[in-house]
């Protein structure tokens, strides 16, 4: 199993997510480092508390780093018109020598989209413009032009250049449960397919079903890698060890662990020690 970790940049500062994301750099359990992408705190009784930006974020944290890959997980994919979103994906990875994982989603917060006027819809119009923005991000960072006309979105001849480091493009990272709609949509589309962590078994159902959806296109699951949350409690370390054993043997493949608040780095050197037998 691989590891990485998570600083979701809520009631934080930067200067308490940086030390963490440097401190990590130099840490090999960690392969890779994740923010989130809302402009609210997010499950929390106060909404009103301070909350970076991940994607500007993310891109300081790629000039501050060298080794970790890195990413957003996710983007609601309503929050920025996808030619727009495959152009900052196509720079960041550029920026950061080819190390950005392109995470993506329908969308689902109702209170921030509806304070700053960003329409969601219902969740069949999430997820059928969820869609079409799968096919033109992946269009535009493979394609030289990219002509496309949806309900949602539409363009003619559009450029999207320079393009990435990384070949056809990042790795697309989506994350979900859903059934009829998310996982049909990471079996086409993704590279990545993230588990929010209920539990091993739910995980296990979960990816029985991805297998399905693959196997009605023809894809081949191994080339999807998987991943769960994992939280780091007052139960320590050895308490993540624990899930991520269980996780393991399950088959899980990557690991993501949420670094609680007050962001510090000195949580980080125990957590890899825990963590370090379980690596492959």
């Amino acid at each position: 199993m691989r590891f990485a970790f998570k600083t979701s940049p809520q009631n934080t500062t930067w200067a308490d997510m940086l030390a963490v994301w440097r401190a990590a750099d130099d840490i090999d359990v960690f392969d890779s480092g994740w923010t989130f992408d809302h402009f609210y705190p997010i499950f929390t009784d106060d909404s009103s508390g301070p909350c970076l930006e991940g994607w500007v974020t993310l891109t300081a944290l790629a000039q501050a780093t060298t080794r970790l890959r890195l990413g957003v997980l996710v983007t609601g994919i309503h929050y920025r018109h996808p030619a727009v979103l495959a152009n900052m994906a196509a720079t960041l990875d550029i920026v950061s020598g080819g190390r950005l994982e392109l995470g993506i989603g329908a969308g689902w917060n109702e209170e921030e989209s509806g304070a700053y006027g960003i329409e969601l819809g219902t969740l069949t119009e999430r997820f059928d413009r969820f869609d079409e923005a799968c096919e033109v991000i992946t269009s535009l960072l493979t394609e030289h032009t990219t002509t496309f006309d949806g309900r949602y979105f539409q363009l003619t001849d559009a450029y999207c250049e320079p393009k990435s480091v990384q070949q056809p493009h990042p790795p697309i990272c989506i994350g979900g449960t859903g059934r009829k709609r998310t996982l049909p949509a990471a079996a086409r589309w993704a590279q990545h397919w993230n588990h929010p962590g209920a539990s091993v078994e739910d995980w296990r159902a979960t990816y029985d079903v991805l297998l399905e959806c693959c196997a009605d296109i023809g894809r081949d699951p191994s080339e999807i890698t998987t991943s769960t949350h994992l939280r780091l409690g007052p139960e320590g370390p050895g308490a993540v060890a624990e899930q991520a054993a269980a996780y393991a043997e399950a088959g899980m493949d990557l690991g993501i662990v949420y670094i609680p608040v007050p962001h510090d780095p000195a949580v980080l050197e125990p957590l890899a020690e825990a963590l370090a037998p379980l690596t492959t």
